[in-house]
C-alpha cells in the first residue's frame, strides 16, 4: 500500500505559499517534495496544491490502491463529499484532483492532527521553503 502524506500553507492567508510532500510505502519513505506555489495564496489552495503534486508523485509508484493523509479536514471532507466546494477558487483545484484521481484503483482520504510523524515531516519541507530567501 502507497501512502501520501501533504501540507500546504501560506503565510499571512493569503500570502506566500508552499507545500510538502512525502509518498511512502508504510513507514518507508520513497519520495519527497517541497516547493513554494506563489506569493499571494491561501492555506486551502496551498492543500490542495500539495494533494495534487502527492497524486501525481504517488501515481509513479502504483495504479493500484493509495490513502492521501492529508492534516485539512475541509479538503477532506470536500472529496468525501460532506461539504460541497462553495469557493470558486478552490473549485477547479478540487476538479484537477478528480482527473487525478483517475489514475489508481481506489484512493482513500483520511483526515489525521498536525501531531502525526509524517505529517510533521511535510510541514517541516513546507516551512523550509517558506524560510528560505
Amino acid at each position: 500500500m502507497i501512502y501520501t502524506n501533504s501540507d500546504g500553507g501560506a503565510r499571512g492567508n493569503p500570502g506566500p505559499g508552499a507545500i510538502g510532500v512525502i509518498v511512502r510505502d508504510d513507514e518507508k519513505i520513497l519520495t519527497q517534495y517541497s516547493a513554494k506555489i506563489g506569493k499571494f495564496v491561501t492555506n486551502n489552495v496551498a492543500e490542495y496544491e500539495a494533494l495534487i503534486k502527492a497524486l501525481e508523485l504517488a501515481s509513479r509508484f502504483t495504479k493500484d490502491e493509495i490513502t492521501c493523509v492529508l492534516d485539512s479536514e475541509l479538503v477532506v471532507k470536500q472529496l468525501l463529499g460532506e461539504y460541497k466546494v462553495r469557493n470558486p477558487h478552490l473549485l477547479p483545484l478540487f476538479l484537477k484532483v478528480q482527473k487525478l484521481q483517475e489514475n489508481f484503483h481506489k484512493i482513500k482520504y483520511k483526515h489525521v492532527s498536525r501531531e502525526d510523524k509524517f505529517q510533521v515531516i511535510v510541514d517541516e519541507l513546507l516551512n523550509r521553503e517558506l524560510d528560505e530567501k
